[in-house]
């Protein structure tokens, strides 16, 4: 079994090539720069190492772990736009970088070259993992609408947001490791509970991403911090705030949320912090976790082939970045 770091190493690697033409430069450039700024590569790995759950690591896992990896920077380029974010990973967005025309027709083709690598595939599973990527896709994109469509609302409740998060970050997660898993020929019991595991592990993953919004240290982070408050997202936070503080409490957050001085990430955050959501956030996300590895523990294979995977599930929710 391998540990997440040697398999990302091994996936830095294989990654690490052109996946674009030379011509037309304006158009591949800005996702070659995009894909040179790194990242977690959280989601290709999870795909590896849902494969090796239950067999060898096969030729195809590496095609379907690329696909992913690329289909997931197709998302963070439109997000950045949608969301008007300056920064990712510490460097200038594709669309501030290049403008926005150019950097919806870089999503566009990054989009496309990730089927490129799904055709690749050989396992008469192929159909069933196309399946599920596309499947997968769709619920990511309703995510990002619903998360848009909150923007809209005065009042989301904790469960619609919930919900909301499943589909813009835990389907995915979660469809990483069961593609694997099917390559890996898993039964279906087992694919379900390797799911699940996703699933919740990708919950508590944004619940400690929205926690690092706002009091994550930049430097690390690698975003702007308080991106999320900027934009009058409804995270964790601002949904528990409004739910259950003070009257004070309340009032004040919607005037801030809606005047926009120029102090409005600090006042917000005391709010927060007087409010007690930021222990809050740390309870709920413990939450899933354990949700998480109960699904984990359900798996029918030997629990040392799980060690990988729990720590690696450790790691994500307790990252400063």
């Amino acid at each position: 079994m391998h540990a997440f770091e040697e398999l990302s190493k091994e996936f830095a690697q294989k990654f690490s090539v052109r996946h674009f033409p030379e011509q037309p430069a304006s158009l591949y450039d800005p996702n070659e720069y995009f894909l040179s700024l790194g990242g977690k590569r959280v989601r290709p790995i999870l795909c590896l190492m849902g494969n090796e759950l239950f067999d060898e690591i096969v030729p195809d896992a590496w095609h379907i772990a690329t696909a992913i990896e690329l289909f997931h920077n197709f998302t963070l380029i439109h997000d950045d736009i949608m969301d008007k974010a300056p920064l990712r990973r510490n460097m200038p967005t594709v669309h501030e970088k290049y403008g926005d025309s150019t950097a919806l027709l870089a999503g566009d083709v990054m989009l496309v070259a990730a089927y490129d690598y799904l055709n690749k595939v050989k396992s008469e599973q192929q159909r069933k993992i196309i399946s599920l990527f596309n499947r997968t896709a769709r619920e990511v994109c309703e995510g990002q609408q619903i998360d848009m469509d909150f923007e809209k609302q005065e009042t989301v409740h904790l469960d619609e947001y919930l919900r909301m998060i499943e589909l813009k970050t835990s389907v995915l997660l979660a469809a990483s490791l069961q593609m694997g898993a099917i390559l890996g020929g898993a039964s279906r019991g087992n694919q379900d509970d390797l799911y699940a595991f996703g699933r919740e592990l990708g919950i508590a993953f944004q619940v400690q991403d929205d926690y690092l919004d706002c009091f994550g240290d930049p430097a690390k982070f690698g975003k702007q911090v308080g991106g999320d408050i900027l934009a009058n997202k409804k995270t964790f936070l601002v949904i528990k705030t409004l739910e259950s503080g003070t009257p004070a409490q309340v009032k004040e957050l919607k005037r801030l949320m809606q005047e926009n001085p120029s102090d409005k990430v600090a006042r917000v955050l005391a709010i927060f912090q007087e409010g007690g959501v930021d222990k809050w956030a740390f309870d709920l996300k413990e939450q899933y976790i354990t949700s998480a590895f109960q699904h984990l523990d359900n798996i029918a294979v030997l629990s040392g082939r799980k060690e990988p995977l729990t720590k690696l599930a450790h790691f994500l929710v307790q990252r400063d970045y």
